[in-house]
């Protein structure tokens, strides 16, 4: 048992993973049934992974939802620093196969008001190649499909879920483009106008590589955004951190509500073969480029703790 006398294990095995901010572990209608400390072959994930228990809507038995803070429990991480891979493997070791994501965003689009929410369709990357971003390397290629970074199965369930709370102060954009830049600067004046001529809707830090290891991994991701700020372009003044944490702390019961909602709707029996992502199973068994004589038996090792029973000899 952990020091708030919560169990250190969890046997059953979790579909479901949510990563987001530290205000996110509490949820209306959720218990604390574990806190979990995970060690991957690429280090530990941000933080001990806390298992969210509630019934399930259709059978009533227990649903459990695997918990992290992307960027540790204290915000000790900055975007580039968040180990993603240890994240993203931590998770599809405990069987997780879909992912939400929660994330802040600055607005590149007028119609995006500060406190809105977006679900994103797609993303443009504009990080420097300096973060870890893929599973394969080091003596072993296989190229992913990344046309549609977000899974439209999961996406569509957000929005559902989403819309049900027009009513209630959640104000929901069903898709737009969000831009990903290194951090953890903001933008420049003239960037952030560049990426609004290139038809960026919304700004973040760390929904890449996120998306792309989660793809790898076989894990069916979807990010919610919430508009935090109008970037530097607009004229309604240029972000601050005090900005973003204001916003997100007037926003922090719909965020939770939201979320909540989303989680409530996956835990349903009909769902049971999207949270597994079977339309994502074994997508990585047989998509190598490398010759068996010259994989490196290093990567290899990793690679099949990640992915258990592929890539045998």
């Amino acid at each position: 048992m952990s020091s708030e006398n919560v169990p250190t294990s969890y046997s059953a095995p979790i579909h479901i993973g949510v990563i987001g901010g530290t205000g996110l572990d509490t949820l209306p209608g959720f218990h604390k049934a574990a806190v979990l400390d995970i060690d991957t072959p690429w280090g530990k994930p941000s933080s001990d992974i806390t298992v969210l228990e509630h019934p399930s809507p259709t059978t009533g038995k227990p649903i459990p939802i695997a918990f992290l803070a992307r960027h540790g429990i204290h915000h000790q991480h900055n975007p580039t620093e968040i180990p993603v891979r240890a994240n993203i493997a931590a998770f599809r070791k405990l069987g997780v196969r879909c992912i939400i994501a929660f994330s802040a965003a600055g607005s590149l689009a007028e119609e995006v008001k500060p406190r809105d929410f977006v679900v994103p369709d797609q993303v443009i990357d504009r990080t420097k190649g300096i973060r870890p971003f893929t599973f394969f390397e080091g003596g072993f290629v296989l190229h992913v499909p990344f046309a549609d970074p977000f899974d439209k199965r999961v996406g569509d369930v957000v929005r559902k879920c989403g819309h049900s709370l027009d009513g209630e102060g959640v104000v929901l954009h069903d898709k737009g483009t969000v831009i990903v830049m290194e951090g953890p600067q903001f933008s420049t004046r003239a960037e952030s106008n560049m990426y609004r001529s290139w038809g960026g809707t919304v700004i973040n830090m760390s929904t890449l590589p996120e998306a792309k290891l989660a793809a790898e991994a076989e894990i069916a991701y979807q990010v919610i955004l919430m508009s935090t700020d109008y970037d530097c372009w607009h004229d309604s003044g240029d972000v601050s951190v005090e900005m973003v944490m204001g916003h997100m702390r007037a926003n922090a019961l719909n965020a939770r509500r939201f979320i909540g909602s989303v989680l409530d709707e996956l835990s349903k029996e009909e769902h049971a073969e999207l949270v597994q992502a079977k339309h994502l199973a074994g997508g990585r068994e047989f998509g190598i480029s490398t010759y068996p004589a010259g994989r490196s038996p290093e990567t290899l090792k990793k690679l099949k703790w990640l992915f258990e029973g592929y890539f045998e000899e």
